[in-house]
């Protein structure tokens, strides 16, 4: 049975250097009710202050060191406290300078009861409902800004679309603005690794009720009690299973949780990591794009996904902007239009290696434009040949089948690969990719394909053949970018404004599936993520197209087509100097 909500609040004012009230109860206004729990940490001040809050499932109270120790051993520092947590800003390094520190415990986590429903409109309806009691709070000034990483981004978009009242300003670092296109469905196409791999590590392990938590040194156990599974699986809505069975951004699990970025009016500044190929980099530009703010800006960074949220040069980023616009000190300009640069992008040139930080920050400069995309940008095509190269001059028209096999494992890839000669002039290439192939699908061993899934991937290789590759998420080694398209959601919708050449935009919706006969060519644009790269002179550019799906829709030999009016090229921004 549920377990009765109680005042379990703690206020402690003397063994840290602020004020540390843990547990206090925010009822909520959602029409469920209900209440969500957050920690409170506030500098030893009578005056009101400005006041960071991050709304997400990871537990409050667990300590950053025991959530990931490697990681925590390399955070700057600065940054490091009793209470760190992970992918949120340190309580200590920010009341020192002038901001309270809001930390909630989303519904159905950590020490929040209900139900648990991660990215929902429910979650972002509480978070609203959080922001307008910190705004209305006494030691508050009114001012309520969002500062958080990845989730704790992700959850900031949907939220600022709500314009809850007191919200002055957001910093959405590497955080998703679009659940389906960016997180769930990659061209449509269900991305299950990944939210296992979250879901199963990251979110249930902390659901309220829980037992065992704080024998798996996991933060402390619920503290009105725990519940049995039984109870416990019904208060959980489980991402797995609603990402498989909801497929299409017009069935309710996707559609409740769309927002409309014009309504995001607060200034914005979104910071996106060149290396965040799989989730967020789409999200954090599309995002600065599409909002509504009057003053935004958009930052490109490199680097592993948890540490450079601590760097100085970043964290002084964040202060100056969070300064100008929580405490009206404005040292450098953020609220005067057209004074700080829109754009600021880091170049990878060269190669520093991949996960070594100090290499990268050495190695790859810096350079501000002021806008996105570049103006400047020269979209030049690149054309797919029979013979597996990649050229900018257009090939002769004769009919050929270039074939490999369909679902092609990690260990057993099925691809075909396209290449460039080696670069005559160092090139730079930044921007938004877009790749136009002609496919088809033929039975293999008698078994019709109904569909076709295109992976693409780019690929920067030195003048020797050897790939570089650029610090992942994790720091793992990856390629330059990746695209993705399900075939059968090949539809286009070119009168939105949203549309553009080098962008193509899809809604994948259930009216909008399209029938794929195998033997039948398609011409389709599959968009690749933006990316940033500077090829230097006698380097070349590598093009990989793989599959990987069930054989009843997928299974046989998927094949690009050449031919009069079949023309494959990828679409590249290359970028002048200025």
């Amino acid at each position: 049975m549920p377990n009765q909500v109680r005042d379990i609040s703690v206020l402690d004012k003397d063994s840290f250097s602020y004020v540390f009230e843990q547990n206090v109860n925010v009822p909520l206004k959602v029409k469920e009710g209900g209440l969500v729990r957050v920690n409170v940490y506030r500098p030893k001040t009578d005056k009101p202050v400005p006041v960071l809050v991050t709304y997400g499932p990871y537990g409050k109270d667990i300590s950053y060191a025991d959530f990931h120790p490697k990681s925590f051993a390399e955070v700057n520092p600065q940054h490091k406290s009793e209470h760190s947590a992970w992918e949120t800003p340190d309580p200590k390094f920010w009341t020192s300078h002038g901001y309270a520190v809001v930390r909630a415990d989303e519904r159905g986590l950590g020490q929040s009861p209900g139900i648990l429903d991660t990215m929902s409109r429910g979650t972002s309806d509480a978070f609203f409902d959080v922001v307008e009691w910190v705004a209305e709070q006494s030691w508050s000034s009114g001012k309520v800004g969002l500062l958080g990483i990845s989730y704790y981004a992700g959850s900031q978009w949907r939220v600022a679309a709500r314009q809850p009242k007191g919200l002055a300003a957001i910093i959405p670092w590497e955080g998703m603005s679009d659940y389906y296109r960016d997180r769930c469905r990659h061209g449509g196409i269900f991305s299950n690794q990944f939210i296992k791999f979250w879901w199963d590590r990251q979110v249930i392990t902390n659901q309220y009720g829980k037992p065992g938590r704080k024998a798996a040194n996991w933060g402390p156990d619920t503290i009105e009690g725990n519940l049995g599974d039984e109870e416990l699986a019904a208060n959980r809505r489980d991402q797995n299973v609603d990402n498989v069975e909801n497929r299409f951004r017009d069935d309710d699990y996707y559609a409740s949780k769309d927002h409309n970025p014009q309504d995001i009016k607060v200034p914005l500044l979104s910071v996106a990591n060149w290396g965040g190929i799989l989730l967020h980099l789409r999200g954090n530009i599309l995002g600065y794009v599409n909002a509504g703010s009057e003053f935004k800006y958009l930052r490109c960074i490199v680097g592993r996904h948890d540490l450079p949220f601590y760097y100085e040069e970043e964290v002084e980023i964040q202060r100056s902007f969070l300064d100008a616009f929580l405490k009206g000190e404005d040292r450098v300009g953020w609220s005067e239009k057209g004074k700080v640069p829109a754009v600021d992008i880091v170049l990878r040139k060269g190669n520093p290696g991949f996960n070594d930080a100090s290499k990268e920050l050495e190695m790859f400069k810096r350079r501000t434009e002021s806008e996105w995309p570049i103006a400047r940008t020269k979209y030049t095509k690149y054309y797919l040949t029979p013979d597996n190269g990649l050229s900018t001059a257009e090939p002769s028209a004769s009919d050929k089948l270039v074939t490999y096999k369909a679902l092609g494992k990690l260990d057993n890839p099925q691809l075909v690969q396209f290449m460039t000669v080696p670069f005559e002039e160092e090139t730079e290439i930044t921007g938004h990719i877009v790749a136009h192939l002609n496919v088809s699908a033929t039975s293999l061993d008698n078994k019709a394909p109904s569909d076709i899934d295109v992976f693409v991937t780019l690929r920067h290789l030195d003048s020797a053949g050897k790939e570089i590759f650029y610090t992942g998420t994790a720091g793992d080694p990856i390629p330059l970018c990746k695209g993705w398209l399900r075939v059968s959601l090949r539809k286009v919708e070119e009168s939105d404004p949203r549309h553009k050449e080098y962008l193509p935009h899809r809604e994948y919706r259930s009216t909008d599936v399209q029938e794929v006969k195998a033997g039948e060519a398609y011409a389709v644009d599959v968009e690749v993520w933006p990316t940033n790269v500077v090829v230097e002179k006698g380097r070349i550019f590598g093009h990989w197209h793989a599959k990987d799906r069930p054989e009843d829709v997928f299974a046989g030999e998927n094949n690009l087509h050449f031919g009069k009016g079949q023309l494959n090229y990828v679409t590249l921004p290359v970028i002048p100097a200025k």
